[in-house]
This record gives C-alpha cells, sequence and structure tokens, in this order.
C-alpha cells in the first residue's frame, strides 16, 4: 500500500469516528426510567411508538413507548399524531415541568425521524 492510500485510509477513519462519537447512543426508555440521574442532562435516542399527544401551535408534550416502558417528550416542532412510530432525540431531564404540571424524566427533543 502506498503511503498516499494509507494516509486517505487513515483520514477516512478519523472523520467516521468523529461522527461516530457525535452522535447519541441509542436507549431503551426503560433503562432511561430505571436511573433517571445517569441520563440527566445528557443527549439520548429514544424510538418507539406515539401513544399521547398534546399540542398547541408548534409546542407539545407526547407520550413515546418503546414496548419497555413510557416516556414524555417535550417538543417545540408540533406533535406526531397517536400510533405514529418515531425516533427523539434529545436531552433528558428529571423533574420537568411543563403547563402547570410536574413530569418525573422527559426528553426535551431536539430531532425526530418518523419511521
Amino acid at each position: 500500500m502506498s503511503y498516499r492510500s494509507r494516509s486517505a485510509c487513515l483520514i477516512i477513519l478519523f472523520v467516521l469516528a468523529f461522527f461516530a462519537a457525535g452522535c447519541p447512543q441509542r436507549e431503551t426508555i426503560s433503562k432511561i426510567n430505571a436511573d433517571p440521574a445517569r441520563y440527566s442532562k445528557k443527549d439520548v435516542s429514544v424510538a418507539g411508538t406515539v401513544r399521547d399527544s398534546y399540542g398547541f401551535l408548534n409546542y407539545g408534550v407526547y407520550e413515546l413507548d418503546d414496548g419497555t416502558g413510557r416516556l414524555l417528550v417535550i417538543t417545540e416542532r408540533g406533535v406526531p399524531s397517536r400510533g405514529s412510530k418515531v425516533g427523539a432525540k434529545g436531552r433528558i431531564y428529571t423533574g420537568a415541568s411543563y403547563g402547570g404540571r410536574s413530569f418525573g424524566t422527559v426528553l426535551e427533543e431536539h430531532d425526530r425521524r418518523a419511521k
């Protein structure tokens, strides 16, 4: 292998490692609910089915169920409809309050993908 091809391979590996390190790890909701302090203020990714959703204008809350548990997701992008299968990325907060109600563990959504 020539010097150029080795250098190109190393650069590609470093770029892939950089992007992989920036992606939040996908977790199950049961793990998050079992130890919310471990995930507090950290970015995570979860996926599941929307069970309930409440929204007004572009703000809202929806409940995501991945089969292991349920998690409330706070969003500023509008809410998906009931029964939708979505993947959400965001930051976990404990002791959150929204609309005058207090909730235990919530995900503040930064990105969402529909399946």
